[in-house]
């Protein structure tokens, strides 16, 4: 496996460095590592973590007719280096299609429709206070095709279709209705409404708003998902909150799962980040988890962040 990623990263690096290829490509990522104390019912240790480190290659070439190709190949990094088993690079969005006056074509490994209409709204993404922490629909899916229309009036509506891949195999589908712009760069107000048809096992129903307040970030996610198999449904809410004073950032967030039977599980997170830079930070937080049936868990960390 190891000679594997060696021969991987020579056939990369050596494709980029070659000007014929390297004028259209953009190479980009992130690299977040904390230092943490984590508790998770047997007591706390001290840990190094790698949080979805990830280096990728992506870019667009024009045709006729209007139609411009793209495409990503996007991998996770472990810079903790605790991977034993080889699996120290993984595969994330990687995919290839076609954007024109109709929208957008993707076909490939990438992120569904519902996980992608959360925009923002998670304060926490990639620690261990992520809505899927207590959620099902994070999904990034494998033998997939992502189609999206062009923006009408501040609307978009986008799905994902994951094929059968076999004769035995069962297709899945993921649809969104969005409106606005999730990083609310371009406008103060953005909202969407997703659901997920049989998508790893679940059909997912969430809807989400988030916007601008004075000095305020505010969002919430409602979410009811039920196991296909087993029936068994959940309904949860997640609140976020972001505020900006000079080089820092305040967050805090709130998220609940009620299962059937009466299983409830609740998160509380709060933190902070300070920007040495646009692309740098570094950030403190503290997560807590309180569940019914399980062992409550918390995590006490520090770490920085570098994106380029």
């Amino acid at each position: 496996m190891k000679r594997y990623y060696n021969s991987l990263a020579i056939a990369v690096f050596s494709a980029i460095s070659a000007p014929s290829v390297a004028d259209g490509i953009d190479i980009y990522g992130k690299a977040n590592v904390t230092v943490q104390s984590s508790d998770e019912g047997e007591g706390s240790f001290t840990e190094v973590k790698s949080n979805n480190s990830r280096i990728g290659f992506k870019g667009e070439q024009a045709l006729s007719d209007g139609l411009t190709v793209v495409y990503k190949a996007e991998f996770g990094v472990d810079l903790d280096g605790d991977s034993a088993k080889g699996d120290s690079i993984t595969d994330r969005n990687q995919y290839i299609g076609l954007k024109g006056n109709f929208g957008e074509v993707l076909i490939g490994k990438n992120d569904t429709l519902l996980k992608q209409s959360q925009g923002k709204v998670d304060v926490f993404s990639d620690l261990n206070a992520d809505i899927k922490a207590l959620w099902k629909g994070e999904n990034r899916v494998s033998d997939s095709i992502t189609y999206k229309t062009k923006k009408f009036s501040g609307f978009q509506l986008g799905m994902t279709y994951v094929v059968e891949d076999s004769v035995d195999g069962e297709d899945a589908s993921s649809i969104a209705l969005m409106y606005g712009d999730k990083a609310l760069k371009k406008s103060t107000f953005y909202a969407a409404l997703a659901f997920d048809s049989e998508m790893a096992g679940y059909d997912v129903t969430r809807a989400v708003i988030s916007g601008k307040l004075g000095g305020f970030i505010l969002g919430a996610i409602a979410q009811t998902q039920e196991n296909v198999s087993s029936g068994q449904e959940m309904d949860g809410f997640l609140l976020s909150g972001k505020y900006n004073i000079d080089n820092w950032v305040l967050k805090g967030q709130f998220q609940t799962a009620e299962f059937d039977g009466g299983d409830d599980k609740s998160g509380i997170t709060v933190g902070a980040d300070y920007k040495f830079a646009k692309n740098i930070k570094a950030f403190g937080f503290y997560t807590t988890f309180d569940m019914d049936s399980g062992a409550d868990e918390d995590y006490l960390g520090i770490g920085l962040e570098y994106n380029f």
